[in-house]
């Protein structure tokens, strides 16, 4: 059974004419270490996509269902921890701060009751050893390449366990070399994890590293390679 499901999501924005569709019937299922690529065009919707399936917006209509929960019907504070739990993020800009160290930065999602756990503290310290960062804990980001950025990045996405994990442009502002070894990271790590992964990107070599593709264009998914 699948583990992700979403079913003929819409989304469209009010505008002073008519509704602005940027999603028209979106469907697609995962199961647990699958991995789709979601390319097209810059404002063809693809970062809206990831964001109602990162249950950070609301679709218009249609279903996204996750684990076998329909996130949409939580509250506030049962979505939020159901995303910190089931959902780990990995955007273009690696987002960590910059005033704490790179354990620090991993531990930030486990922090929901105010302060890590020692095993939280044990899987923070394992992830960074699997992306090469065992040496870097106590640096701060700036003192970081850009790959050790998203890299420390990836590590806080998945220090939850999530059964889901999205990534937005993960390599996006890296060079070529370096965009390679991330990509093959999330990939490892996600069947090491037998977590789904789903990617939108513009780079075709990194979608073609996936399993799944499908391009997305004026709303809809329009090829589709297994």
């Amino acid at each position: 059974m699948a583990e992700l499901v979403v079913e003929e999501v819409t989304k469209s924005f009010p505008t002073r004419a008519e509704p602005l569709e940027v999603l028209r019937g979106i469907s697609c299922q995962l199961s647990s270490g699958d991995s789709l690529a979601v390319t097209g065009p810059s404002g063809c919707g693809k970062s809206t996509l990831l964001h109602i399936i990162g249950t950070l917006d609301t679709p218009t209509s249609g279903s996204v269902a996750l684990d076998g929960a329909d996130p949409f019907a939580l509250s506030e504070p049962r979505l939020a921890d159901f995303r910190n739990h089931k959902i780990g993020f990995v955007f273009q800009d690696h987002h960590l701060l910059p005033q704490c160290s790179v354990l620090e930065n991993v531990l930030l999602p486990t922090l929901a009751d105010g302060h890590a756990h020692p095993e939280s503290v044990a899987r923070a310290r394992e992830l960074l050893d699997r992306v090469g960062l065992s040496g870097r804990l106590d640096h701060l980001p700036a003192e970081l390449s850009g790959g050790e950025r998203q890299r420390t990045a990836i590590a806080r996405a998945l220090v939850n366990r999530p059964v889901l994990l999205l990534a937005d442009e993960p390599t996006g502002n890296l060079d070529r070399d370096t965009a390679e070894s991330v990509a093959r990271l999330l990939l490892e790590l996600k069947d090491q994890e037998s977590a789904m992964l789903v990617i939108v990107t513009h780079s075709l070599a990194l979608a073609e590293m996936l399993e799944r593709r499908v391009e997305l264009n004026a709303g809809r998914f329009e090829t589709t390679t297994v």
